[in-house]
C-alpha cells in the first residue's frame, strides 16, 4: 500500500474528543460527501482510536486519521498505539506532538519513522518556530505551525506569522506541506488562511460547537476548495 498523495490545499475535522460514535460517523458521512464534490482538494477526519474502523468502512473519500501513535514494533507495549493496528483499523494518516498529547524529540523521530514504514500520513504539530524548524529536519509529511496560546480562541495567526514559517520550513525541506489552523472559527478564516499562503487548515471547536456542524462543515471544506 502506497501513501496516500495529499492535495494541496487541504483541511483537517479534528473533533479531538468532541465527537465520537454515531455522532462522529453522521458527520464524516458529510465530510466524504463534500471530499466527493471537491476532487481537487484532501479533506481529513481525525477520529479517536474506537472510531477509527467504522468511520474508515463508512467513507470513501476522507484521509482517516489518527490522534497518535507510538513508534512500537508488534510486540511489547502495553497501552500504547500500535501503528499497524492503525493502519487495519483503517487510518492513513496520523497526528504527532499535538499540545495536548506532547512527545520528546525521540518519541517524535521514532513515530514517523514507523509511520514511513507504514506508508501512513504524519501531521507533526509544532508551537513555535523554532520548534517547526526542528521538526522540518525530521522530514515529516505536514507540519501545523499552530502557536498554543491561539488554540480554541477564535483569535488567528496573522500573515507574517504564516508567511515566516513557511519560508522557515520550506527552506529546511519544500515537501513538507504547512497547516496553519489556530482559531479558526469561521468559513472566512479558512478562506483568509489559505489565500495567505497556507497549505491547508483546519477546525475543532468551531465545527464541533457551532449551532449547526453538519452546515459548517461544509462551509469550510467548499472555502477550501474555493480558495484554491
Amino acid at each position: 500500500m502506497s501513501k496516500v498523495q495529499v492535495k494541496s490545499p487541504f483541511f483537517i475535522f479534528n473533533p479531538k474528543s468532541f465527537l465520537y460514535g454515531e455522532e462522529l460517523l453522521e458527520l464524516a458521512k458529510v465530510a466524504d460527501q463534500e471530499a466527493e464534490k471537491h476532487p481537487g482538494i484532501s479533506v481529513f477526519l481525525t477520529c479517536p482510536y474506537a472510531d477509527l474502523a467504522a468511520v474508515a468502512q463508512a467513507t470513501d473519500h476522507i484521509i482517516v486519521s489518527a490522534q497518535h501513535l507510538d513508534g512500537i514494533e508488534p510486540g511489547r507495549g502495553m497501552g500504547k498505539v500500535l501503528p499497524e493496528s492503525l493502519q487495519a483499523a483503517g487510518a492513513r494518516a496520523t497526528f504527532l506532538n499535538h499540545a495536548e498529547n506532547p512527545m520528546t524529540i525521540a518519541e517524535i523521530v521514532q513515530a514517523i519513522q514507523r509511520a514511513d514504514d507504514l506508508d501512513i500520513i504524519t501531521i507533526v504539530c509544532a508551537d513555535s518556530m523554532k520548534e517547526a524548524q526542528a521538526l522540518a529536519t525530521l522530514h515529516p509529511d505536514i507540519i501545523l505551525c499552530e502557536p498554543t496560546e491561539l488554540i480554541g480562541t477564535g483569535q488567528t495567526s496573522d500573515a507574517s506569522y504564516i508567511e515566516s514559517t513557511n519560508e522557515a520550513i520550506k527552506a529546511i525541506d519544500d515537501n513538507i506541506l504547512v497547516m496553519q489552523a489556530a482559531g479558526i472559527s469561521t468559513a472566512n478564516d479558512v478562506s483568509r488562511t489559505i489565500e495567505m499562503g497556507a497549505d491547508g487548515t483546519g477546525c475543532t471547536s468551531g465545527i464541533t460547537k457551532a449551532d449547526n456542524p453538519k452546515q459548517m462543515l461544509k462551509d469550510m471544506i467548499e472555502a477550501a476548495a474555493k480558495a484554491k
